[in-house]
């Protein structure tokens, strides 16, 4: 399925970082909160997107509409609610 976002949003892909404590024990999805970084995958045509697809970003924590696109998350972001871009 293709999504194209209009005007001043982003499509972004939930990046999933597997956790662990110090201890070495990993923490199960459930007990995580849904992650605050993604992959723009396609930007929307507005004149305030200053993001290009592949991109890592950085996004407010509550922001965003979540779609499932070929059984994975996405989001659907507002530009402002793009916080930063992530580099290394």
């Amino acid at each position: 399925m293709q999504v194209q976002p209009l005007g001043d949003r982003v499509l972004v892909k939930l990046v999933q970082e597997q956790e662990k404590t110090q201890g070495g024990i990993f923490i199960p999805d459930t007990a995580k909160d849904r992650p605050q970084t993604g992959l723009v995958v396609a930007v929307g045509d507005g004149e305030e997107v200053k993001v290009k697809a592949g991109q890592k970003v950085l996004f407010a924590k509550f922001s965003g509409t979540e779609i499932k696109i070929d059984n994975e998350d996405h989001l659907i972001l507002a530009v402002d609610d793009v916080l930063a871009v992530v580099e290394g």
